[in-house]
């Protein structure tokens, strides 16, 4: 890893829902050429952490059986990532590489919400690609349900409901080749195909969904007096355009005086995949503020 220059913040990157740290490997390499750290690590249930219900690891054609049976990770909660974020963050903080800046993707904002209410001294900023960024008091899970998220892929994608077994369940090893193509232009609909096919073999089919549906209580005193940014991508179909409009509308609704700085990509939900250079030149960017 490249040492980090002196005055250069470190860079900690938390993925979304059914990826890992693992998403992050293309883009890493551009921050730690300019001087960063940088840390991803995967979140409980995610990534290495993941766990499998036994119909997605013994392929069966029954798909009733998939679609009710119980999720092994069915009790992480958010305080569950929390913990984890908060104890990568103070291993940065510990080992003098301040300020740190924290990113999280899609259903990473949740909990780099989460910390920055808990911790926002340890927090130079946030960062939120194409990410959840629930105002105070709303769950994530109802921006799903929002008129701003018609068109939207995810919903085609679940083969569950998640209040019967305890997780977003998607089948990323479906063989319905209607149903791959939809779960593509979800996540991945600039990403040529040899690259998407390395990516759906890593994805998890299992989010819990607790964290969806715990809602932050954000202060303007804690969470919003920490400098924030957040990333548009206008070709996504998973957190639809509009969405990510309405939440930098709330906060800046909800914080005036600091409000959110705002970039956009031409891209689908997955950046890091179809365009690192450009996602790491916004990061340089803003790490350079």
């Amino acid at each position: 890893m490249v040492k980090k220059l002196a005055g250069k913040p470190a860079f900690l990157l938390v993925h979304g829902a059914w990826h890992g740290a693992w998403c992050f490997s293309k883009l890493v390499p551009y921050l730690e050429r300019a001087g960063h750290v940088v840390t991803a690590r995967d979140l409980p249930g995610h990534g290495g952490r993941a766990r499998y219900p036994n119909t997605f690891r013994h392929r069966t054609p029954d798909e009733e059986a998939f679609a009710i049976e119980s999720s092994p990770i069915a009790a992480v909660t958010l305080a569950d990532y929390v913990s984890d974020v908060m104890q990568a963050l103070d291993a940065l903080v510990g080992s003098g590489n301040q300020p740190v800046i924290l990113l999280g993707h899609s259903m990473g904002g949740i909990p780099i919400t989460a910390v920055g209410e808990a911790a926002p001294e340890k927090v130079h900023k946030l960062i939120y690609l194409t990410a959840y960024m629930p105002a105070s008091g709303v769950p994530a899970i109802a921006y799903s349900r929002a008129p701003e998220a018609q068109g939207g892929k995810m919903g085609a994608a679940m083969k569950a409901d998640p209040a019967r077994v305890g997780a977003l369940r998607i089948d990323p090893r479906s063989m319905d080749l209607a149903y791959l193509a939809n779960l593509k232009r979800a996540f991945a609909d600039d990403v040529c195909e040899d690259e998407w096919a390395v990516a759906r073999n890593l994805l998890s089919p299992d989010a819990p969904a607790l964290p969806f549906a715990t809602a932050i209580e954000t202060t303007r005193s804690r969470w919003g007096s920490i400098p924030r940014a957040y990333i548009k991508c206008r070709g996504d179909l998973a957190i639809m355009p509009r969405t990510q409009e309405k939440f930098i509308e709330r906060a800046d609704e909800f914080t005036p005086q600091n409000k959110t700085e705002v970039y956009e990509l031409d891209s689908s939900h997955s950046p890091f995949f179809s365009q690192p250079e450009k996602l790491a030149a916004i990061l340089l960017e803003l790490a350079a503020k």
